[in-house]
């Protein structure tokens, strides 16, 4: 039973990081429910430090979702500036942290740390796609990295790379058929327009839900590493393995639509 009244410090943090091995020079996205996390020496502004310190230490990139789908509707889809996301308060907490650059990515942008240089080139060419996780996007990146995503007292339903996997992977029925207007207002304050074609399946409302259902694969060929962050449980997870076990998937399943219904994966479509 772990005490949910403990103020964790700082190196606390940084040893549970450590005892799960994760990399200090790769690409790693944190998905996270700091209500879960509990209570942190400097609140949320001393987890977002001590990620910072440690995931940067060595040259890699720590990514900090801050996705506007919300916007989807109104006259500017993303402000750079705007600390106020579809996500929580750790989201808004990154935004307004200056040593970070966050992505124009429209509808799935994240803010970026580490080593500028690197950073911006992570980042560039975000207005370019027609998905919020095209794998020409900051996603696709992260699985050419050899990448991690860490998930901090969340599921595999708040996985967003997972949709960027199924379009790696040429899975059908992700995205809607037409494209929707969309502006990003940058940091000298020019509104650029663009198009995205929004994630949307004829099946469900909401396909993320089902990508819980990928756990058991994933774990079976070993993309999870499993430890806390404060009093969250966390799954610190590969990307490139989770990318090669859903193809595999997918391809032993001769194209039929593993998440169609939410019964379990058969496990001769990935043993």
């Amino acid at each position: 039973m772990r005490d949910l009244n403990k103020v964790y410090t700082k190196a606390e943090i940084k040893e549970q990081l450590k005892s799960m091995k994760l990399p200090q020079d790769k690409v790693v996205l944190v998905h996270s429910s700091l209500r879960l996390v509990g209570k942190v020496e400097g609140e949320a502004q001393g987890l977002l430090d001590v990620m910072i310190e440690y995931f940067t230490e060595k040259g890699g990139l720590l990514c900090i979702p801050t996705h506007t789908w919300m916007n989807f509707n109104k006259e500017i889809t993303l402000d750079v500036s705007d600390p106020n996301t579809s996500l929580g308060a750790f989201s808004s907490v990154a935004v307004l942290d200056k040593r970070g650059i966050r992505s124009k990515n429209p509808s799935h942008s994240m803010v970026v740390f580490g080593d500028r240089d690197r950073a911006c080139e992570f980042i560039k060419d975000e207005l370019d796609i027609d998905s919020g996780t095209h794998p020409n996007s900051c996603y696709g990146k992260i699985y050419r990295d050899g990448g991690y995503i860490l998930l901090v007292g969340v599921a595999h339903n708040r996985n967003t790379y997972l949709h960027c996997v199924e379009e790696l992977i040429g899975m059908s029925n992700r995205l809607a058929k037409e494209a929707e207007n969309v502006t990003v207002k940058t940091e000298d304050g020019q509104v650029v327009k663009s198009k995205i074609r929004p994630h949307r399946t004829d099946f469900t409302s909401d396909v993320s839900l089902r990508f819980v259902k990928y756990e058991t694969a994933f774990r079976y060929h070993g993309a999870i590493v499993d430890g806390f962050v404060g009093n969250a449980p966390t799954q610190a997870c590969d990307a490139r393995i989770m990318k090669d076990v859903m193809e595999l998937i997918y391809k032993r399943g001769n194209g039929v639509d593993p998440l169609l219904d939410e019964k379990s994966i058969p496990p001769m479509l990935y043993r």
